[in-house]
């Protein structure tokens, strides 16, 4: 009977431990993923606003 007793869930619980291994890695990946992704978000509203205020400048400047 190779050597096992008829109730080793040995291997269940191997595949539940990589199962488990797999979903943290997989949330670090997405997360990891979403920082990326807002803080480039961050940095475009910033130049945004960068380009606004030197356009309001050179129109400012224009003027006088």
């Amino acid at each position: 009977m190779n050597g096992r007793d008829w109730n080793d869930d040995s291997e269940y619980e191997d595949a539940l431990r990589r199962s488990e291994r797999a979903a943290r890695s997989g949330w670090v990946a997405v997360t990891g993923t979403l920082g990326v992704l807002g803080c480039a978000l961050v940095a475009l509203a910033v130049l945004c606003v960068a380009a606004v205020v030197a356009g309001v400048y050179v129109v400012m400047a224009a003027d006088s």
